[in-house]
């Protein structure tokens, strides 16, 4: 990997969390102001900033054959039935195994969300396409050029990390759902998820709408058994929920299997579509 490339990834990055942070602050900074309106149309450009700086730098190095071929990607639907099975259920399967070891270990089942399934499994199929916001950035662009230099197993434990640190302004804002909750216990989980995401994404060929299924998936299954603790504060506290470092080691078990797996994996970059 060439040191242009180690460059263009680093901006990539640092432009990816200038705009996002930005964006985010200035939503809050509006959040009750007299343009409030305007509230969630830019937090939303802070939620769909790994894509837009993804596609600019593509644009800008590879032209539109480089921005069609990554956005091809999206549209790789041809795989196997397992494939989205493993996609839609994964988090699922964690949270209930997590249930199932909780009540081994204390005698008494944890608290079960109150969403329906039916409407968690409705909720994925929109969900799925929002996350193109993200996935396009992170495992569409970043994870190729990061494998190129650092091999596939290393570069979604390395993306885990900084795709996780990305998100540290939500635990600062009242609004959102991770307010106040363990960082450190998020950065786990992410970390995890990252390997997993990675792992997907090269078996099923660099099929970003799986990717974007799964992420669909982990957001709106993970509170069938919910891991948050209630009235939690300090972001920077290792203290959380059984159920949530349970679900941390239960993903951190995968991830164990699937980095083996990965460890001598290539991708290839979308440029060579």
């Amino acid at each position: 990997m060439s040191i242009a490339r180690t460059q263009s990834l680093l901006k990539f990055f640092l432009l990816t969390f200038a705009l996002a942070w930005g964006a985010w602050g200035v939503a809050i900074a509006i959040w009750s102001s007299a343009v409030s309106i305007l509230r969630w149309p830019v937090f939303l450009v802070g939620v769909f900033a790994p894509a837009i700086v993804a596609l600019a730098f593509t644009a800008r190095t590879d032209g539109r054959a480089g921005v069609s071929a990554l956005l091809r990607r999206i549209g790789r639907w041809r795989v196997g039935l397992g494939w989205y099975l493993f996609a839609a259920g994964c988090m699922a399967g964690i949270k209930l195994a997590a249930a199932l070891l909780h009540r081994l270990l204390t005698g008494a089942w944890p608290r079960f969300g109150e969403t329906s399934w039916l409407l968690m499994a409705l909720a994925i199929v929109p969900s799925t396409w929002v996350q193109a916001g993200e996935e396009v950035g992170w495992r569409g662009h970043a994870l190729p050029g990061l494998a190129a230099r650092m091999g596939l197993a290393r570069a979604s434990v390395l993306l885990g990390v900084i795709w996780a640190a990305w998100h540290l302004p939500l635990f600062f804002w009242p609004q959102s759902d991770t307010y106040g909750q363990s960082f450190p216990v998020y950065l786990l989980q992410v970390t995890a998820l990252s390997v997993a995401l990675a792992w997907l994404y090269w078996r099923t060929g660099g099929s970003l709408l799986l990717v974007m299924l799964m992420h669909a998936a982990v957001n709106n299954t993970k509170d069938i058994v919910p891991s948050a603790v209630p009235g939690a504060t300090d972001p920077f506290s290792l203290h959380s929920s059984l159920v949530a470092w349970l679900s941390v080691g239960l993903l951190w078990v995968l991830a164990t299997y699937l980095l083996f797996q990965m460890r001598a994996a290539e991708l290839d970059s979308p440029r060579g579509e």
